[in-house]
């Protein structure tokens, strides 16, 4: 059979189109190769600690008040003003106390002058008893008399006995007068600075129940923080462990100090909803915190009373460790094995390491990782896909 050479090309090229059409359509349904988003294992300081947010409190705050009553005279410092322990403060109007102490004094001289008194009547009766005594041993006078010399006698002493134990009381009682006088002035009970007045000059001071505050004074060269401790952390840290915090306003400064202590009675912090309409509660969430303690020294005052700090109760550390991400982990075990992706050149092999300490962003790598080697943290086939099943894209804003 012949063929002309017309339709010998005709059929040549329906071949090249066919083989064409073949090839377009096996690239378009084959499988893109993946790529990936790695990591390379690298050294560096890691620390794995417990944050929690604190106080700042100064390390002996005392509360000056007065233990008298009476108008403030005269107020001897302002506040910030830096004092030394029995630097004087403040006076209150002493007119009171000393009228209390000469009224006083002078209770203990009218029984002092009354005592002398009894003393010369006891001088007589003793003469008198004396006297009758001596009467009836000569049988010149009566038993009767006796008795009743006998008895001015026993009574005068009673009398005396008396005035003593009121002259002890008077003499208290000058003692104490002469202490509220002296609580006119106020003098500093320690070193420190002035935090607060919260009495002002010609203010009226009444301290008849409790003593009211003129000022208050802290030792502001060390500081304790007061680090808020979750109940889910607390039982990880201890006394001892290092700490440190940074303030809001400078968060590249890091202040250290050392745990001393962990309050052991909670802080309880919650909130509770009520609906008023229908007289039904609904209880809130409520978070239990320990107090963590611990004091850094403060000696340029740059610390303030009430800051608040950002706390780091650092557990355990490692210099120069070798890491990656979290995220490269998988199968992540209780002993410290895991399992990451290994990218050789353009080839992933799986890979047991043992990991140690970590944070919620790098963990250290103990065994199996080399510096430089690079784990896989993604890749694009985790990326769904946009297209419907037909090989067109869905309708916009979800409609068909």
């Amino acid at each position: 059979m012949k063929f002309s050479g017309r339709k010998v090309a005709v059929a040549v090229l329906v071949l090249l189109v066919l083989g064409g059409a073949g090839l377009a359509a096996q690239k378009g349904f084959s499988k893109p190769k993946p790529t990936y988003v790695t990591a390379q294992a690298t050294t560096m300081d890691l620390e794995e600690s417990v944050l929690a947010s604190g106080t700042l409190k100064a390390f002996k705050t005392v509360a000056v008040g007065a233990q008298v009553s009476g108008q403030l005279k005269t107020l001897h410092v302002a506040l910030g003003d830096k004092v030394k322990k029995g630097q004087l403060l403040a006076e209150i109007d002493p007119v009171l106390q000393q009228n209390t102490l000469k009224d006083a004094e002078a209770q203990v001289e009218n029984l002092k002058a009354q005592r002398r008194s009894k003393e010369e009547l006891l001088k007589q009766y003793r003469l008198a008893f004396q006297r009758q005594s001596q009467l009836v041993a000569k049988d010149a006078g009566s038993r009767a008399d006796l008795e009743s010399a006998q008895a001015q006698l026993e009574s005068t002493r009673y009398d005396i006995a008396a005035l003593d134990a009121q002259l002890k009381k008077a003499v208290i009682a000058v003692d104490t007068a002469r202490a509220n006088l002296g609580y006119t002035r106020i003098n500093a009970p320690i070193d420190g600075v002035v935090i607060s007045i919260d009495t002002e000059e010609g203010q009226t001071v009444v301290s008849t129940q409790s003593a009211t505050t003129i000022l208050t004074l802290a030792n502001l060269d060390t500081m304790t923080v007061k680090a808020k401790i979750s109940e889910a952390d607390v039982t990880k840290v201890r006394p001892g462990l290092t700490t440190y915090f940074t303030l809001l306003g400078d968060a590249d400064k890091r202040y250290y100090g050392k745990l001393r202590a962990i309050e052991p009675g909670p802080v309880s912090s919650s909130t509770s909803s009520t609906s008023s309409a229908s007289s039904s509660t609904t209880s809130g969430s409520s978070a239990i915190y320990y107090y963590g303690l611990f004091e850094v020294p403060n000696a340029d005052n740059r610390l303030k009373v009430s800051m608040t700090a950002q706390v780091a109760i650092v557990l355990n550390q490692a210099k120069q460790a070798l890491c990656i991400p979290v995220a490269a982990l998988a199968d992540k075990r209780a002993d410290g094995q895991a399992t990451v992706q290994v990218l050789r050149g353009e080839q992933v092999e799986r890979r047991s390491i043992r990991t140690g300490i970590g944070n919620n962003v790098q963990v250290q790598v103990l065994e199996g990782l080399k510096a430089g080697e690079k784990v896989v943290v993604g890749d694009s086939t985790s990326v769904p896909e946009t297209t419907t099943s037909s090989g067109h894209m869905p309708p916009p804003g979800g409609r068909r």
